[in-house]
């Protein structure tokens, strides 16, 4: 575990344990929530579709392409929760493939349109 306060930002970094020169990686989704099991019910969404959704998170350079760097602010689930879990999905790229998912940055899923 890892404790702050509320309010305070918390810093991570994701990193691949090959340290392959030909591999970058991206983070594109994180979710946080009060409980280890579900992220889809009382959820919060810092990051999706490399998009940030909270307003605090911030992306910082990493000198590696195998890790990404970032922060956050803290918060507080409902009271009744002091523990927040943390569940990100990322992507592994070859660094060289300038058409990839890495490369793409935040991506809006563009809303479908209602036919009669």
């Amino acid at each position: 575990p890892y404790h702050v306060r509320i309010n305070q930002y918390l810093y991570l970094e994701a990193s691949l344990q090959s340290s392959d020169p030909l591999l970058k990686l991206f983070l594109d989704t994180c979710v946080a929530s009060p409980t280890r099991q579900n992220f889809t019910t009382r959820s919060y969404t810092i990051i999706k579709n490399g998009c940030a959704k909270d307003p605090t998170y911030a992306e910082y350079y990493s000198p590696r392409r195998h890790a990404v760097r970032f922060r956050f602010n803290a918060f507080q689930f409902i009271r009744s929760n002091p523990e927040v879990y943390l569940q990100c999905e990322l992507v592994v790229c070859k660094a060289s493939d300038y058409s990839s998912r890495c490369y793409q940055g935040c991506v809006r899923r563009s809303k479908r349109e209602a036919s009669s």
